[in-house]
């Protein structure tokens, strides 16, 4: 995941676009002729995507731009150390 690919997609894009594009590259990562590195690449934007949805709710829920994003995250980092 990456900060500022997760900014450009929850500041450009609506909840609702964001989970539509999530459908679509999932649906088209199940076709068996994508190759290993492909695959990949669609996770990535899968999980970059989620995490915009991710700071939209939180955005939503009244926390500022900012600290949404850092907050995620932090979440995300601190999974990892675990």
């Amino acid at each position: 995941m990456k900060l500022p690919v997760i900014r450009q997609i929850q500041r450009t894009s609506t909840a609702a676009e964001i989970e539509t594009a999530i459908k679509v590259l999932e649906n088209t990562s199940e076709a068996a002729s994508l190759k290993s590195e492909e695959i990949d690449v669609i996770g990535e934007l899968i999980s970059n995507m989620c995490g915009a949805l991710e700071v939209h709710q939180m955005i939503a829920d009244g926390m500022p731009e900012k600290d949404a994003a850092n907050n995620f995250m932090r979440k995300v980092l601190g999974s990892i150390d675990r």
